[in-house]
């Protein structure tokens, strides 16, 4: 199932945010959980694609939200490496961010989606 299909399941303030032109998660057995995350750090930092909304407050906790959707994706599969890699992840965009050093964000995108990928 898509995050938009999930979110839009799940109804509430996050469904009513769907963007109509939310696009597909990708592919590979990690892609739902990905798009959760990246979609929770669009909403924390930047503009997100699944969800829209001017309302600063929602996107943050949006964000939260997408964050706990994708961790709680790969608990359920059992991955605790995986869920220490993404968690890591959110952690370095968090540190990098308040340090505003977008670079180093992407590169701890980079690593993160090199390693998942090497999972599938």
């Amino acid at each position: 199932m898509s995050l938009a299909e999930t979110l839009r399941d799940e109804g509430g303030l996050l469904a009513a945010a769907l963007a109509p032109d939310a696009p597909p998660d990708g592919d590979g057995s990690y892609a739902s959980v990905l798009a959760a995350i990246r979609e929770g750090y669009e909403q924390h930092y930047g503009q997100g694609r699944v969800l829209r909304t001017d309302d600063r407050d929602l996107a943050l906790l949006a964000g939260d939200r997408l964050y706990a959707l994708g961790l709680a994706l790969l608990a359920e599969r059992g991955d605790l490496q995986a869920v220490a890699v993404l968690a890591d992840l959110i952690s370095e965009c968090a540190s990098a961010h308040a340090e505003d050093d977008a670079a180093r964000a992407d590169a701890a995108w980079s690593r993160a989606t090199t390693a998942l990928r090497g999972a599938d």
